[in-house]
């Protein structure tokens, strides 16, 4: 089990699972959804490595480098994450 941490709370997430529902438990707000509009982006303080590659979507809003991603986009590998939203 991986482990997503914001706002001095932490919820596992099993290994290789998107991280879109634990970050809606945490706070962070959706809209669409599907990477097109951008109300999710997170910042990532610690754990960058443990979420999965850039997507397309992510990439095409301008999220190439930096610590952002779209939470809607991303997958937890593995360890701890620990994001700002």
């Amino acid at each position: 089990m991986a482990t997503l941490i914001a706002n001095d709370k932490e919820i596992e997430v099993p290994d290789g699972s998107p991280i879109k529902d634990a970050c809606k438990e945490l706070g962070v707000p959706f809209s669409c959804e599907d990477g097109d509009c951008g109300t999710c982006m997170i910042e990532v303080e610690e754990g960058m490595e443990n979420l999965s590659e850039k997507t397309e979507e992510e990439k095409a809003m301008g999220i190439i480098n930096g610590n952002y991603r779209l939470a809607c986009q991303c997958k937890i590998k593995k360890g701890k994450v620990k994001i700002f939203c």
